[in-house]
């Protein structure tokens, strides 16, 4: 049985406008026989500054829990893993750790079987893995705060963008009309008439601009107070969107329940939620028709399958969240691929631009859907080269 050699870490820096994150955060495993595995932490900003310290923890944790291990006994080293650095109570930035060992070691597991890690899981229930993707400009080129401001100042231009995504295939866009950069200080908090108009506004200028063509996604960060969150879902219920997100602040799962008794808008939520026990707190209180677990945070491919399970027998259906790069992407959808109840896959546009940058070859992304690979592992290998080049700029100097 192949035995864990060696890790190394990467934390890279994406160019502007910087979509799906500035810094990524990947792990490459390495086996004495010769196999390689890689994974990606999704830990949005929590570590913004400290991306040096990312690579000396991932040698530590490797040294001490994995080295010399099993690379195949997956379900025993996510547990060795989870009991040594969360004591057994779900933390977001080790559970960031955990998710980026454990789906290299599924990736390794398919290449030592020479099989996608979808018939690992139980095999291919399609084909196709329909996508959506925020709305974001593409034109912008510096920042997507441009994008940001377009949210909440101009329905007209965000209409305009939303149908330019449609055409180009999307059946499914996110924005947030809301304006998260204005009270950083304290959240959640009430909205005013004038936000609460300004989000109709633009919710009802994207349905005008893309008819039936696609599903309107509501994201919201977890701004809101619940009894905000309900006069607004108020607002924009005649326009059907597919879901609201985040409604109000994801740790208090009974009033996540509370708006999505208040609402016919189905509520998403679960990107910052971790491990299946903290997913079955939310599906317990009604918080949600449509579940969001991160492959990059919430525990990896051996936690989300295990979401995937619960959240079936709750009738709440699978939209993994991404905000990262392509080894999260990658491992989400292979997990998409073998569940039932699968809806559809966030996507950082069509997972091309920077993603093709860093990816030995890039994915199959057609007419709004991932098309599901054959390779073995999670089907993508990244370019150590191009990785080194695109260092952060707290570890070395890009080229």
């Amino acid at each position: 049985m192949p035995k864990l050699k060696n890790v190394r870490s990467f934390v890279i820096e994406t160019d502007p406008p910087h979509k799906g994150g500035r810094f990524w955060y990947f792990v490459k495993l390495e086996t004495d026989d010769g196999h390689e595995g890689w994974g990606e932490t999704a830990i949005l900003s929590v570590l913004s500054g400290l991306e040096s310290g990312y690579e000396e923890l991932v040698r530590n944790i490797f040294d001490t829990y994995l080295k010399g291990e099993d690379a195949l006994n997956r379900e025993y080293l996510y547990y060795k893993l989870y009991a040594g650095l969360t004591h057994l109570h779900p933390d977001y930035v080790m559970l960031g750790i955990i998710s980026a060992f454990d789906i290299a070691l599924w990736d390794i597991c398919g290449k030592h079987y020479q099989t996608p890690v979808y018939n690992l899981l139980g095999g291919k229930m399609r084909d196709r893995i329909r996508s959506y993707t925020y709305i974001y400009d593409r034109h912008a080129t510096e920042s997507l705060l441009a994008t940001a401001r377009a949210w909440v100042s101009e329905p007209e231009r965000v209409a305009e963008m939303a149908a330019e995504l449609v055409d180009d295939g999307f059946t499914g866009l996110k924005f947030d009309p809301l304006p998260q950069f204005k009270k950083k200080a304290y959240r959640p908090w009430d909205l005013s008439q004038a936000e609460l108009g300004h989000a109709e506004r633009a919710v009802a200028a994207i349905r005008e601009a893309v008819g039936e063509r696609a599903d309107i996604l509501i994201g919201t960060h977890g701004q809101t107070t619940p009894a905000a969150a309900i006069r607004l879902a108020a607002r924009l219920e005649k326009y059907d969107p597919l879901w609201l997100e985040e409604p109000c602040p994801p740790e208090h799962y009974k009033e996540m329940g509370k708006v999505a008794k208040a609402t016919s808008i189905p509520i998403a939520t679960g990107e910052r939620l971790v491990t299946a026990h903290e997913f079955q707190l939310l599906f317990s209180e009604g918080g949600c028709a449509i579940a969001q677990p991160d492959l990059g945070s919430a525990g990896g491919i051996t936690a989300v399958r295990k979401i995937a399970a619960i959240a079936e027998t709750h009738y709440v259906l699978m939209a993994p969240h991404v905000w990262g790069g392509p080894i999260i992407t990658a491992a989400a959808i292979q997990v998409d691929a073998s569940i039932p109840n699968f809806l559809i896959q966030e996507s950082i546009g069509k997972s091309d631009e920077f993603f093709n940058e860093i990816t030995r070859e890039p994915f199959n992304w057609e007419d709004g859907d991932f098309v599901v690979t054959d390779k073995p592992g999670i089907g993508i290998e990244l370019d150590e080269d191009r990785l080194e080049a695109c260092r952060g700029s707290s570890n070395a100097p890009r080229r």
